[in-house]
């Protein structure tokens, strides 16, 4: 095959994408040069992107010189790509995918570690993403969120600059360019809390419909599984007919054979978002299902029960409140300490202590332990690392997702041969305890007991959440569920007491405020 002629961006990410393909072309023996084209988004610095007319601000230029036969194939950021190609042109191929989670970048005076994300109160953050300010507003919304242009360098120069006390980036450019960052506190935005753009992450090489040879030439690079994945994205996209300044995030992953889908959908970029989480075996129809899940016409809930309270303005109650959906949130249960002084000795050689909840972690710093700077913290989830935050100190593990046995077994293979001490209530089930390796000490240290309340009144509610087994208990020992009730368990352990009654529920995918506001937008109500 003659030389290949790459068309490119000329910013050092895009020169990185090109240069990569090209890169992977010879690998399989094709040569290939790059030809850098300027597009009117390297020209146009000094607007927001979503003030433009039109759609295709980093694609125009590339796509009209493809048709033109000046160059062979086109690299793009996925994400950046309209939903629709021009005709004559296709996608051939997409490469395995980089990490799509976000980097939120602090100047190290700006961090307050008792805070979600490490942000100072109030703290300036730039990011020119519709989406990320929605998201980041819902998780913090006391943080002002202002506009940042530029590429990868330049926004981090600006923040060098203290123009920004914080700067939000996708980890994918960061990696591929391999910046230093040790200037700055680096906070890792899991896709989970902060749902990525369609595609991030993503290359798309872009040909010529024409050109069979090469196409199938690409297919020798092309990650298959990436392009399924990020196929459900765009085509949710597309079916919203929103271009990329939509505050959209989906993010779909394979996962045991399963297909895990994330959506958030916000109407502006200071609308609270919406969200979803599927799990299931095929994409088909599932692009579909969950544009119409954020139909306007769907009845959701109209009253909720949760067996905990609920701060006032918590992400839960204000991703229910946003739809006027009654919270009627009172604990089943009642904790009280049964240790009040901590032997310091229990501390001495430990290099874990590993938190399954919140209320280990508020009993446990209740007691001013003194530690050592090498202990390391793990938590079951993201409800125990907020705790942990206000307490103080950074979770080194944090457990992702709703089912504590895979929980259990990454905690294990990281705690291999350590000294783990476990803060627990007295009659909680051990389930890390159990999955940890022969040569991994445990220091085990019931620090408060949960008794049940009497008599407790039904809820006439439509969605009940049981956040522990002991509230599913209590709760079951004087009622019984009405008829078109749904009940959602925070987790595995809560789960199994509904299988063992025979009752059907929802597990959201993670066992904190954000999975359980996914679960109850899931619901509707016939």
């Amino acid at each position: 095959m003659k030389k290949l002629i790459i068309g490119t961006r000329g910013s050092d990410l895009a020169l990185w994408q090109a240069n990569y393909i090209k890169d992977r072309l010879a690998e399989i023996g094709v040569e290939a040069e790059l030809k850098i084209i300027k597009t009117q988004g390297d020209k146009i610095l000094n607007l927001r992107l979503d003030k433009l007319e039109g759609k295709g601000f980093f694609t125009k230029e590339l796509e009209e010189e493809l048709l033109g036969g000046t160059i062979d194939l086109a690299v793009h950021s996925h994400k950046d790509l309209p939903t629709n190609h021009p005709e004559g042109l296709i996608i051939a191929a997409v490469p395995q995918r980089e990490d799509p989670s976000e980097l939120l970048l602090i100047l190290k005076d700006c961090v307050d570690i008792g805070h979600k994300l490490s942000l100072k109160t109030g703290a300036m953050v730039g990011t020119s993403s519709n989406r990320r300010k929605a998201q980041l507003l819902a998780l913090r919304p006391d943080l002002n969120v202002e506009d940042l242009r530029g590429n990868v360098p330049t926004r981090i120069g600006k923040l060098r600059d203290e123009d920004y006390d914080a700067i939000l980036l996708a980890k994918a450019g960061v990696n591929r360019l391999n910046i230093d960052l040790s200037e700055f506190h680096v906070e890792v935005i899991d896709t989970t809390e902060l749902v990525p753009s369609p595609a991030q992450g993503a290359l798309g090489i872009q040909i010529r419909e024409s050109d069979t040879e090469l196409f199938q030439l690409l297919q020798q690079i092309n990650d298959p599984a990436t392009a399924e994945e990020i196929a459900v994205e765009r085509k949710v996209l597309n079916l919203f007919e929103g271009g990329c300044h939509m505050p959209l995030g989906c993010y779909c992953k394979k996962d045991n054979g399963m297909f895990e889908v994330w959506t958030s959908k916000a109407e502006t970029d200071e609308d609270f978002p919406d969200r979803l989480f599927h799990r299931v075996e095929s994409l088909d129809g599932l692009a579909e299902k969950i544009v119409a899940q954020y139909s306007a016409e769907r009845k959701l809930p109209a009253r909720v029960f949760i067996t905990r309270e609920i701060g006032e303005h918590s992400y839960f109650r204000r991703a229910l409140e946003k739809h006027r959906i009654e919270i009627e949130a009172r604990s089943l249960i009642r904790t009280f300490p049964i240790v009040h002084v901590l032997d310091p000795f229990y501390l001495k050689n430990l290099d874990w202590i590993f938190f399954s909840s919140r209320n280990s972690v508020e009993y446990f710093f209740n007691l001013k332990p003194v530690m050592s700077k090498k202990i390391k913290f793990g938590v079951a989830g993201r409800g125990s690392e907020d705790a942990l935050r206000r307490a103080g100190h950074l979770a080194d593990y944090v457990g992702e997702g709703g089912d504590i046995e895979e929980v259990a077994e990454a905690f294990a293979e990281l705690a291999e041969g350590e000294t783990v001490m476990f803060p627990r209530a007295q009659d909680s089930l051990l389930t890390i305890q159990k999955a940890l390796k022969e040569s991994t000490k445990v220091v085990d240290l019931p620090i408060y007991e949960t008794t049940l309340v009497d008599e407790i009144d039904p809820s006439n509610a439509d969605v009940l959440i049981f956040t522990s087994p002991s509230n599913v208990d209590a709760y079951f020992a004087d009622n019984l569920l009405d008829p078109g009730q749904q009940v959602i368990a925070i987790g595995n352990s809560t789960g199994k007491k509904f299988d063992e009654m025979g009752v059907k529920y929802i597990l959201p995918y993670s066992p904190d405020e954000i999975g359980l506001a996914e679960a109850v937008f899931g619901i509707e109500i016939k």
